[in-house]
């Protein structure tokens, strides 16, 4: 994995790295000139909001704390004035950002215990709720010395708000899930909190339809109800607000740059050094690297770079890198992904071989009629080149390209259990998923950052406070002003500015877009009956797309729109241009 953070000391060395003065592209892989152009502009425009902001924030005419909700809603209708103007630049003094999908219906409907819980299985990152499994109660939490500490979660506790539903009866029933960040943010806590201005939590968050060494010296474990009354609610909805944190950073460090830009692109850089151009598995993958690369080395130039815009916007800071690299694991298809986290179980007589654990489950439903859609092309395109197991075994191309991907581009995981790459179908599983993870897993952790996050009280990626306990002066604030003690715990304002202006173009789609289902040429390959087979994918994406469309209409699938009334369209296949919370385009391209 190439994931390393330009100009980050090695722990304990005290000595940068010296990194190349720009991160090589090849000229095959760079955008084209007139995406090129267009992304540079949109850049341009969307970072114009932040030199007037710092100005204004040295001159101390504004403060970095926004007053108010009100101050934040203003952000999306006429802008907030800044007290200030540069002389001689045109950039405005106003900052304005477009109404995120999020608050166009409620303002506040972001707010409700059922839209956060509808948010991990129909939001910006759907991909890591589970199902929770009997012995994860009686056990204590497994602490990074491997020492432990009992979990203060109990049945009873949990019981106070099933409406009379036994948790045993819940997990006979599979009724129970759980939304779990502890292990990943636990052995970076203590880290974590002695930066400056964050105060965080590893947290376990459980859904219905869920003393040791001195390293941790201190630990707590803390239980937090809802409640709609006084002090209690604005503590859980604090309480609300971490889990949010833990959240936001988990899919961006892992969910969205682990699992899709950084493994993918040892895929291509393997492609593109083994296979020939004629190749039918280089014609079959190509579309699918398109502009990753290159958008992989602006991501290490200026967003995941030492003291970049990562590691000046998320929680973890410094350790933003580390924690996403410790987390490479490995890479799963959508039905095995499924199945490991318990949400689905094998069943040949339920609709793609899978019974969910949540019938509504919007990225599930959705995505399986996408990976079976890639699943038949790639099997009948592979048929017409590989139709004995010998002839994948016997196609040194073919070899060559896997050695590379197994043991250079993912080398960090030799150890894991890769296919053999022995038969035909273990080539069609393999090139599913790599089209899947490039194309519509992308999509689906990718176009809904806006949307979603775009309104920074719904997903903010920092937390500068803990939650206060009675009889401290945070306490007494929070008493007197909730929307204060909600705004000093999460992302202040100059932070919001630069994490909302990346969040806005990385949502958007170019001009020059190319979608799952469609190629740059018609004359990709020679073989006539290769593009027949094409044409009918392209087909059959538009019929997920008509029956996706009437899946959000459907009154009895709540969880398709939600309390904000927010269809879930991120994977349809198509899109316009812009912010539109739909389309998968062929590859990680942005």
């Amino acid at each position: 994995m190439w994931m390393r953070a330009r100009g980050r000391p090695t722990m304990g060395s005290g000595e940068y790295e010296e990194p190349a003065e720009d991160n090589y592209v090849p000229r095959d892989e760079n955008f084209s000139n007139m995406k090129a152009k267009e992304f540079l502009e949109i850049r341009k425009k969307s970072f114009g909001r932040v030199e007037p902001l710092l100005h204004s924030l040295y001159l101390k005419t504004t403060t970095n704390e926004f007053n108010g909700f009100e101050e934040v809603q203003r952000l999306y209708e006429g802008g907030v004035n800044l007290p200030i103007s540069i002389p001689g630049n045109s950039t405005p003094s106003v900052l304005e950002f477009p109404t995120p999908h999020v608050i166009k219906e409620s303002k506040f409907a972001w707010m409700t215990d059922e839209e956060f819980a509808r948010d991990m299985i129909a939001g910006v990152n759907p991909i890591v709720i589970r199902l929770l499994k009997m012995e994860e109660l009686a056990s204590p939490c497994k602490l990074l010395c491997n020492c432990t500490q009992p979990s203060t979660i109990t049945k009873e506790k949990l019981e106070i708000n099933m409406n009379r539903v036994k948790v045993d009866e819940a997990l006979a029933h599979g009724r129970l899930f759980i939304l779990d960040y502890y292990d990943a943010f636990m052995p970076y806590l203590t880290k974590i909190n002695e930066l400056p201005s964050a105060k965080a939590y590893a947290t376990r968050t459980f859904f219905k339809p869920h003393q040791c060494g001195d390293r941790y010296l201190g630990t707590e474990s803390t239980v937090v109800l809802p409640s709609e009354k006084g002090a209690e609610s604005t503590i859980w909805q604090l309480a609300k607000a971490h889990v949010v944190v833990n959240d936001t950073n988990y899919h961006q460090l892992i969910s969205h740059w682990l699992n899709t830009h950084a493994v993918i692109e040892p895929f291509a850089i393997a492609t593109h050094r083994n296979l020939s151009v004629l190749h039918p598995i280089y014609k079959l993958l190509h579309p699918h690297f398109r502009d990753t690369i290159s958008i992989n080395a602006l991501a290490r130039k200026s967003l995941i770079t030492a003291g970049g815009i990562v590691e000046q916007t998320f929680l973890p800071g410094p350790y933003s890198l580390e924690m996403s690299s410790a987390a490479y694991k490995n890479y799963q298809t959508l039905p095995n992904d499924l199945i490991k986290r318990g949400m689905a179980v094998k069943d040949v007589s339920a609709p793609h071989g899978l019974s969910l654990a949540i019938k509504d489950y919007p990225y599930a439903v959705d995505g399986l009629e996408i990976w079976d859609g890639i699943k038949s092309w790639v099997q009948e395109y592979v048929s017409l080149y590989y139709s004995e197991d010998d002839a994948v075994q016997q196609d040194t191309e073919l070899q060559k390209w896997w050695k590379e991907v197994v043991e250079k581009g993912h080398g960090d995981l030799k150890d894991a259990k890769w296919p053999e790459m022995k038969t035909s179908e273990e080539l069609v599983e393999t090139c599913t998923t790599i089209i899947w993870i490039g194309s519509a897993l992308h999509a689906a952790v990718n176009f809904g950052q806006y949307p979603y996050g775009g309104y920074i009280l719904n997903r903010p990626p920092q937390s500068r406070r803990w939650i206060p306990k009675e009889g401290t002066p945070e306490y007494d604030e929070m008493i007197k002003n909730p929307q204060e003690a909600y705004l000093k715990t999460i992302t202040p304002k100059y932070q919001t500015v630069i994490d909302l202006t990346v969040m806005e173009i990385l949502s958007r789609h170019t001009s020059y877009e190319v979608y799952l289902g469609q190629r740059d040429s018609l004359d990709w390959t020679a073989d006539q009956h290769a593009k027949d087979l094409f044409k009918s994918f392209t087909e059959r994406l538009k019929e997920i797309e008509d029956e996706i469309s009437k899946r959000n209409l459907n009154q009895e699938l709540r969880n398709r729109t939600g309390p904000i009334n927010l269809p879930y369209t991120v994977l349809l296949p198509t899109s316009e241009k812009g912010i539109t919370f739909r389309g998968i385009p062929n590859s990680v391209s942005i």
